[in-house]
């Protein structure tokens, strides 16, 4: 904190997985807010970070790492997070083919915005994504297995 350098930036914690560890991250926003940072971002993803060669969009995974980023917020200071960034990543790494087109996963990043905007997801937010693409049963499980 004496660097200054808390009052030049704010943190970004990145995580992607679908059973994030929220108290793990609450004690990190903890001890970032120790060292004099008020603000912090977090990092999920909507498309392109389960696997190498991905090539339909896993929903389901994506809207539990967002459900679970929810609990974070809901457990840590009201006024420490800034935003929230839904990466979409059209390669899983510098090095790799492109994986999960845009196309494929619309579905993935509508359901996980309305699962932000609604502060969590259920049948009737489900309805509303399904009316929004114009599609009669949108399944979040189905490449899960």
């Amino acid at each position: 904190s004496e660097s200054g350098v808390p009052q030049l930036v704010q943190p970004m914690i990145w995580d992607y997985a679908a059973d994030l560890d929220v108290e793990g991250k609450v004690h990190l926003i903890e001890k970032y807010r120790r060292c004099g940072f008020s603000k912090v971002w977090f990092a999920s993803a909507f498309k392109g970070a389960t696997g190498v060669n991905q090539s339909v969009t896993l929903i389901g995974h994506h809207l539990k790492n967002h459900l679970q980023w929810l609990k974070v917020a809901s457990n840590s200071p009201a006024d420490v997070l800034e935003g929230i960034a839904l990466t979409g990543w059209q390669r899983y790494d510098h090095f790799s083919v492109l994986c999960e087109l845009l196309p494929v996963a619309i579905p993935s990043l509508a359901v996980c915005l309305q699962a932000l905007k609604n502060g969590g997801y259920s049948e009737k937010i489900k309805e509303e994504v399904e009316k929004l693409l114009g599609i009669s049963n949108l399944e979040t499980e189905t490449f899960m297995r």
